[in-house]
């Protein structure tokens, strides 16, 4: 029962990342989820600097690492979804790293510190493991449709991403094309989360 409880962490992490990156907006004067990344909450001498990793990368972490580990249980030595499940804790611990490591407050500087590198290096783990994981889903022993919807949520995230590079360059909708593209990969996570469960 506690087993089949803990694969929902996926779902959770979902709904908590979402009213988290709110509620931190909320306490961030002019923040705008357009084309403000969500790092920039917790970014160095931001408004919500040690807020932000409070309610969103460390329990967030905590949550993609115990649905990873769920993941790994409940593949039964399945080698696709066990290797799901290591990129989910491998993303929680991203997140972790990127929680403890700020951005700097300015993402265009030239001249970034040691912190918003490790950071920058920790967003690149979290995006490729997130990434990588849907993927591999469509060589598992998973529903048809699951592997098809992973497909295309993976081709929805790199479409965003490539998206929001763009924008970056432009200085416009960053912020937008950044959720889309991460947002996709939630959605992913939550729907195996509760596809799992059900089938316990």
């Amino acid at each position: 029962m506690a087993g089949s409880v803990v694969l929902l962490t996926g779902f959770i992490a979902t709904i908590w990342i979402t009213i988290g990156v709110y509620i931190a907006g909320k306490f961030y004067p002019n923040y705008n989820h357009k084309t403000q990344f969500c790092s920039e909450l917790g970014a160095t001498g931001s408004p919500t600097e040690k807020l932000s990793p409070l309610i969103n990368n460390y329990p967030l972490g905590l949550l993609f690492c115990l649905f990873g580990w769920s993941v790994i249980a409940h593949a039964n030595e399945a080698l696709t979804l066990t290797a799901v499940g290591w990129l989910i804790i491998i993303h929680g611990i991203g997140t972790w790293v990127a929680g403890y490591f700020p951005m700097d407050k300015d993402p265009y500087t030239k001249t970034p510190t040691l912190n918003c590198q490790i950071h920058s290096h920790a967003g690149l783990v979290m995006l490729l493991s997130l990434l990588i994981a849907p993927l591999l889903v469509l060589f598992s022993d998973l529903a048809f449709e699951f592997r098809i919807f992973s497909g295309v949520s993976a081709a929805i995230a790199c479409f965003y991403l490539y998206r929001m590079a763009k924008a970056f360059k432009q200085k416009t909708y960053l912020g937008l094309y950044q959720r889309i593209s991460y947002w996709a990969k939630l959605i992913w996570l939550a729907t195996l989360s509760l596809l799992l469960w059900s089938s316990t």
